[in-house]
């Protein structure tokens, strides 16, 4: 079973960034990171998957919206992530 595509969106400097980042690593989730600090397209890409989204980091996996470092955190905490990230 292939583990489904993981996008976090990103800004440098980002303290919560860095956690969420921290944790896939920990997990050794292989992950794509689009770091939107300038804008562009990756941030248009992210508004559209998540219009509500305002703050970074966002985090993709497969067709499911987490949301941010602390809902990550609480699906590790709730023993939900493994599910999520097993597909």
């Amino acid at each position: 079973m292939t583990q489904p595509q993981v996008d976090i969106y990103t800004k440098f400097g980002c303290g919560y960034c860095y956690r969420a980042k921290r944790l896939l690593d920990e997990k050794g989730v292989d992950y794509a990171e689009h770091d939107i600090t300038m804008g562009g397209p990756k941030r248009d890409e992210m508004r559209a998957r998540a219009p509500s989204a305002m703050t970074v980091p966002q985090i993709f996996i497969g067709d499911t919206h987490v949301g941010g470092s602390d809902e990550l955190a609480a699906l590790e905490r709730q023993g939900k992530l493994d599910a999520l990230l097993e597909g």
